[in-house]
């Protein structure tokens, strides 16, 4: 049975839809789960967008692009092709923006300017804010309020009472800003406020929400890491350098392998999977359970050296948890 067959379905009556005239949209989220995924992983990704091509569509925006609960809309693929030429933008835009992170599409908590200080203080406490932006609408921002910018008043004598007595000018950046671009910018000020292409602040994005973020980009990245080197380690000096170029995938004739370090992750499984090159590493552990495992680790490696801001599932950080913890496990004792 096709695993991707409901998605395909879902997909070729959009198609019959967008064909009568109909402009259906669903989130991101939404069309990954039709086919069974969560993140916008390098596969999945290129299995929707083939699919979309089948059926002579594409998404506005292109799906990759948005925050993951954003709509996008289904539209004929010479469409979205002809609206992309027109603002002389690639097709897919390959940029990481500051918009795909869920801080920048997340309602703000504001004050208005002639609201009482303590509603601001009493909302900065109870939401562990570091400052509030000051706003009488959506659109329009009048500045920021902040601890610092009420102790700066306090410690020149001052004692206000309405939020307007303590406004610091306020940063903000465009949804369609790099995400690399704006960490000097969020770094410098503790926040920025996101504007979104409809002109209103749709997120407020923090040195806090930014760790989050990088630590999900991160730690998937340092797992993987060290798993390799765990791999490497059982298996040096355990092969001469004639043995380790005959593991290199035959189709990669350009590359030489003369080290364990030279060997990619994928090289690495079809080296072990072997039973009789198994018994040079005098391993007490089930080499099927432990190939399987590695099979798991690569594929998860392979996704996320794509970098989505995504981030992988909680069941791949597990996977990669746990086969840390087995490493971690057995090197204590002195099996590796």
């Amino acid at each position: 049975m096709d695993p991707f067959e409901n998605g395909k379905r879902r997909i070729e009556e959009i198609a019959g839809a967008v064909s009568e005239g109909k402009e259906p949209s669903n989130t991101v989220r939404e069309i990954l789960s039709w086919f069974t995924y969560e993140r916008r992983g390098a596969f999945i990704v290129s299995v929707i967008r083939q699919c979309l091509e089948d059926n002579d569509l594409a998404t506005q925006p292109d799906f990759e692009a948005p925050y993951i609960d954003e709509p996008v809309k289904f539209v004929q693929r010479a469409i979205a092709e002809t609206a992309k030429a027109a603002t002389d933008q690639p097709r897919i835009d390959p940029t990481f923006r500051i918009r795909r992170l869920e801080a920048a599409n997340q309602s703000v908590v504001r004050v208005a300017p002639d609201d009482q200080l303590r509603r601001a203080t009493t909302l900065m406490s109870l939401n562990d804010f570091s400052q509030l932006p000051v706003m009488p609408n959506e659109r329009d921002v009048k500045g920021v309020i902040s601890w610092g910018s009420i102790g700066r008043r306090l410690a020149t004598g001052k004692l206000p009472t309405a939020v307007s007595e303590c406004l610091d000018p306020h940063h903000e950046i465009r949804a369609d800003t790099s995400l690399f671009d704006a960490i000097g910018t969020i770094v410098e000020n503790g926040y920025v406020l996101v504007r979104n292409d409809h002109g209103e602040i749709s997120g407020i994005v923090t040195t806090t929400d930014l760790s989050r973020q990088f630590q999900q980009l991160g730690e998937p990245f340092l797992l993987i890491g060290e798993i390799e080197n765990y791999v490497r380690l059982i298996i040096k000096g355990k092969f001469s350098a004639e043995q380790l170029a005959s593991f290199k995938d035959p189709a990669d004739s350009s590359r030489t392998v003369q080290r364990v370090e030279d060997l990619t992750f994928g090289e690495y499984c079809r080296l072990l999977e072997n039973e009789s090159r198994w018994q040079s590493l005098d391993l007490d552990i089930d080499r099927k359970e432990f190939i399987k495992s590695l099979h798991k680790v690569r594929d998860i490696r392979n996704d996320i050296m794509h970098f989505e801001p995504d981030g992988v599932s909680e069941e791949a950080l597990m996977v990669l948890r746990q086969v840390v913890k087995f490493f971690q496990a057995i090197a204590r004792i002195g099996a590796i």
